[in-house]
C-alpha cells in the first residue's frame, strides 16, 4: 500500500474494497475466459471522484486484450456501483496492469531458478 492509502478513512477504505469486488463480479460475469484476470486492489483519488483498479493477468500474453476489454466494461461497472453502493460520488474508473505485483511474481521466479 502506498503512504496515501494509510492515511485514507475507513469509509475510503470500504469504498475501495466494495469496488474491487463490483469490479470482479462484472469480470467474472462478462469475460470469456481466455485469460484469468485477478482484481488486486483498488485506489480512490480526487475524493473519491476517480478509482484505478489494479489486475494482474494470466498469462501475461493476455494483458492488452484484458486491459482493452475492461475498459470497454467501465460503464458496465460504473453501473454495478450505482447499484449497490449508496454513495453520492460514483468515481470515474481506470484500469491498469498492477506493476508491483507483476514484480513480485518475476522475483519469485527468479528465487525458484
Amino acid at each position: 500500500m502506498t503512504q496515501l492509502a494509510a492515511k485514507q478513512s475507513p469509509r475510503d477504505q470500504k469504498i475501495e474494497e466494495q469496488v474491487k469486488e463490483m469490479a470482479a463480479r462484472v469480470i467474472e460475469r462478462e469475460s470469456n475466459k481466455t485469460a484469468l484476470i485477478t482484481v488486486n486492489r483498488v485506489e480512490l483519488f480526487e475524493k473519491g471522484r476517480r478509482a484505478t483498479i489494479y489486475i494482474t493477468v494470466m498469462p501475461e500474453t493476455g494483458e492488452e486484450s484484458a486491459l482493452n476489454f475492461l475498459k470497454r466494461k467501465r460503464a458496465d461497472m460504473r453501473d454495478e456501483i450505482k447499484k449497490f453502493l449508496k454513495i453520492r460520488t460514483i468515481p470515474f474508473l481506470d484500469v491498469e496492469i498492477d506493476l508491483g505485483e507483476k514484480a513480485s511474481r518475476r522475483i519469485d521466479e527468479l528465487l525458484k531458478q
